[in-house]
């Protein structure tokens, strides 16, 4: 069946990948107002091909790091944040469609996400500034585009993803542009032993 496939998918036909990025996170619109680009952001993630391997899943956890100033005061607290630091822990769900074109691939995504926000606080308490976190919930929609291209073992790529927040943070509502940049390798391998210990078995027709 492997022969029968067409160059367009022999790439990725019943293959699992992992994909490790690098990057940065761009606020956009009003949420400027609370958040920063700082360095550095990152991704970790599966390329899952379906049956059809011109179609893929792919579940991906951003790591997102913003500079933050707070805007509005919090009563738990006696001091606001300026030139702080937030994190966006966000898990995307994101399916897609990919064409290749020899050892170039490019490919489209879109999908729900689900993360949690991390925002600095900071209190004085006998005359020391103690810093701690708060932390909420938050869901979002991302959507994204990319390519990568085949070496000899991995790919190297690049993807460029838009996300927007459900929850407002201080007022503002948020949404951010994400570029990352990484490497792609083959777990097929890996796959399959997981999932035979554990009794399943994988892209059975």
């Amino acid at each position: 069946m492997v022969s029968a496939q067409t160059e367009t998918d022999s790439l990725h036909y019943r293959k699992i990948y992992y994909m490790g990025g690098t990057g940065l996170s761009f606020p956009l619109g009003k949420s400027k107002n609370v958040l920063g680009t700082k360095l550095f952001s990152g991704s970790a993630g599966l390329d899952i091909a379906l049956k059809d391997s011109r179609y893929f899943l792919s579940p991906t956890l951003y790591m997102l790091t913003f500079r933050y100033d707070q805007q509005k005061d919090d009563p738990k607290y006696n001091y606001m944040i300026e030139n702080g630091r937030t994190n966006f822990y966000m898990l995307s769900l994101a399916a897609g469609r990919r064409h290749q074109y020899r050892r170039l691939n490019t490919f489209g995504y879109i999908g729900p996400v689900a993360g949690l926000v991390v925002e600095p606080r900071g209190n004085v308490v006998n005359e020391k500034l103690k810093m701690s976190n708060k932390y909420s919930l938050t869901v979002a929609g991302k959507i994204g585009m990319g390519a990568d291209y085949k070496f000899p073992g991995f790919f190297i790529g690049g993807e460029i993803g838009y996300m927007y927040n459900f929850r407002k943070m201080e007022g503002n509502p948020i949404q951010f542009l994400t570029i990352m940049v990484g490497l792609k390798s083959d777990i097929t391998s890996l796959s399959e032993k997981v999932t035979g210990v554990i009794g399943i078995e994988t892209y059975k027709d």
